[in-house]
């Protein structure tokens, strides 16, 4: 892949991933009463209950970890860690130019997930969760949203591109 196509398709898949994120949180935002202290809020059944749509305003971080946080700390481990460490990944990933499409494509959907979460704490100082899914025990999440979701999906692919190196390695190492 050129350079600038390369540059292109990375900011991209960003863009697109923040756009579909904070038009999701919109949505959830205006449609959607958030649980309060005061109110359970409201929980919009997708699939049963093991698909379920509400609003939840996170302060912290994944599951709400750090919320308890002194402010300070807070903007530290929430906001300044994550914006350093996303501008180091993409620093990364235009630069080197022998990673993959399917890496390329796993970094800019965390790049785009972190940034789209990052700007939630700047602009609300909390961050819109609003999935939630239960398999009966089986399988059950916390509380996430889009930008959890691409994340998340970008450290799959990550780890099955990764693997799959790992196997060619072996597989190479076996027949010399």
């Amino acid at each position: 892949m050129k350079s600038t196509k390369r540059t292109a398709y990375i900011l991209l898949v960003i863009v697109i991933t923040i756009a579909i994120d904070q038009i999701s949180k919109v949505l959830v935002r205006t449609h959607i009463q958030p649980r309060t202290d005061l109110h359970p809020g409201e929980r919009i059944s997708i699939i049963g209950d093991a698909f379920i749509m509400m609003n939840v305003e996170n302060t912290g971080a994944f599951l709400g970890m750090g919320s308890d946080l002194n402010p300070t700390l807070r903007i530290i481990l929430l906001l300044i860690l994550p914006i350093l460490v996303l501008g180091f990944v993409l620093r990364h990933i235009l630069k080197d130019k022998s990673i993959d499409n399917w890496s390329l494509f796993a970094f800019a959907s965390i790049i785009g997930g972190g940034i789209a979460n990052v700007y939630d704490r700047i602009v609300y100082g909390s961050v819109t969760d609003f999935f939630f899914i239960d398999l009966g025990g089986v399988f059950k999440t916390g509380i996430f949203n889009m930008a959890d979701l691409s994340v998340t999906t970008g450290m799959f692919i990550l780890l099955f591109v990764s693997f799959g190196k790992k196997k060619e390695s072996d597989d190479i190492e076996k027949t010399v």
